[in-house]
């Protein structure tokens, strides 16, 4: 998927992941896995990824499972972008 590696870059600049951004990866769980990203985190990673890649995410489209890991969200990205 081409966009996991844009997904890993939203998500390391609105986490402030740092060098752990490294460790990303397309199975790396994110909800309760990572610290850094909590509700108002994810907020922040939802405004990054619609600014980026120029999609809307409706309220119904947001729920853990979309969060589980980087590649389910870069899989939500790829087909909301198809849309």
């Amino acid at each position: 998927m081409q966009s996991i590696e844009q997904v890993k870059a939203i998500l390391a600049d609105a986490l402030s992941l740092g060098e752990r951004a490294a460790t990303l990866a397309a199975n790396t769980r994110l909800l309760g896995s990572l610290p850094e990203l909590d509700s108002m985190a994810v907020v922040s990673v939802i405004t990054a990824i619609e600014d980026h890649f120029g999609i809307v995410f409706e309220d119904d489209d947001i729920n853990a499972d979309v969060f589980e890991t980087v590649g389910t969200l870069s899989a939500v990205i790829e087909r909301k972008c198809m849309q």
